[in-house]
């Protein structure tokens, strides 16, 4: 069992058990997966944009991911249906606790002039989104070996209803939220 689980069955759980009042003990939030996507616009006209997204999105996440495609056709951006776009991973149980925290406890503290995530980029349902301008925070990339700086989003996606519950559950996680 990884370190956050354990925390969050023996800290977290009992804390949101009291705070909000639940009856049954199936009812307190859990974090369900997280989704990392990496879009690579530039894939369209150079095919090795997308492998260096993919080796570095295997390498922040652990688990290989998939290639994201285009739904329709864009003649603006040069783009047809079907082409290549980005990449994708969903991590779940064990992968998805380990990869909260590294973000939480090494990745987001190297940030540049880092003072907090927003605490407004909930979907409404429980659900929290957020954006990292560059891949290069995690300790896994090489800074040497990067072609180009890109960015990705976090989705973290739990069971909570609301807002509240899922920001409960998160700042039990050591989110570092900003006032």
């Amino acid at each position: 069992m990884t370190r956050l689980r354990e925390h969050y069955d023996t800290v977290v759980k009992p804390a949101l058990l009291e705070e909000f009042g639940y009856k049954n003990v199936m009812e307190v939030p859990k974090l369900e997966k997280i989704v990392i996507n990496m879009g690579v616009g530039e894939a369209s006209q150079d095919k090795k944009k997308i492998q260096s997204a993919l080796q570095e999105m295997e390498l922040i996440s652990g688990q290989k991911p998939q290639k994201t495609t285009a739904k329709k056709s864009i003649a603006g951006f040069k783009l047809r249906e079907g082409m290549t776009v980005g990449c994708k991973v969903t991590l779940r149980r064990a992968h998805m606790y380990e990869f909260l925290d590294r973000l939480v406890n090494i990745a987001l503290p190297r940030v540049r002039d880092f003072r907090g995530i927003s605490s407004k980029s909930f979907d409404g349902r429980g659900n929290y989104a957020m954006g990292i301008k560059e891949q290069i925070i995690f300790p896994e990339i090489d800074y040497d070996q990067v072609d180009t700086i890109r960015g990705l989003d976090i989705i973290i996606c739990t069971t909570a209803k609301t807002n509240q519950e899922a920001h409960s559950l998160l700042k039990g996680f050591d989110m570092p939220f900003t006032k």
